[in-house]
């Protein structure tokens, strides 16, 4: 069966995955600002209208390609000290290796889209493992909005601004500075 003899359904799904793996490449290789809909249309093997049927705007289609777990680690496996450690090095981690993360944050601060699919992110995967160790639903919203400001406020420093300081420091220099503070986020209680 070709592709022409499919039914429009399953040749708009492939149409769709082909749009997002390309898009998601491109924004990885090229950053936000630099990656075109023309280049990733291109690379999809579609003509651009597509990528604007499907989604509406460069800002949407960084919104769905940004469409990934955070992949954070099991807080139940390791001891509550470490928590923290753990989560600044998680974030260290997938900043580095997932410039579509990075993309999102930076546009987030002027793009609606980005901001709604940031708060998802938030409530649904940072929420969730709060959830794990805090069992008052006002305080696992509290723990997980806090934490974002700090983890969020990281990798926008780092990444985003880019701040000499911040650029300049080892992740262990990273994790002992800010390893208080998040725990305090985690575990603490206001006073």
């Amino acid at each position: 069966m070709t592709v022409e003899q499919q039914p429009p359904a399953r040749r708009s799904d492939r149409t769709r995955a082909a749009i997002l793996a390309a898009a998601r490449e491109r924004f990885a290789a090229d950053g936000y600002a630099k990656a075109t809909i023309r280049a990733i249309a291109a690379q999809a093997g579609i003509d651009p209208s597509m990528v604007m049927r499907y989604y509406g705007s460069k800002e949407n289609l960084l919104a769905a390609a940004a469409d990934f777990g955070l992949e954070l680690p099991d807080v139940s496996r390791i001891p509550p000290t470490v928590w923290s450690d753990g989560l600044i090095r998680h974030l260290l981690d997938i900043c580095e290796a997932n410039d579509t993360m990075v993309a999102l944050l930076r546009l987030s601060a002027t793009q609606e889209t980005a901001a709604a699919r940031s708060r998802w992110i938030i409530s649904h995967q940072i929420e969730p493992l709060i959830a794990t160790i805090e069992s008052d639903p006002e305080l696992v919203a509290r723990r997980a909005a806090l934490l974002a400001t700090q983890m969020m406020g990281l990798a926008f420093s780092r990444y985003v601004l880019k701040v000499p300081a911040v650029v300049a420091m080892t992740a262990d220099e990273i994790v002992a500075w800010l390893s208080p503070v998040v725990q305090h986020y985690l575990t603490g209680r206001p006073d």
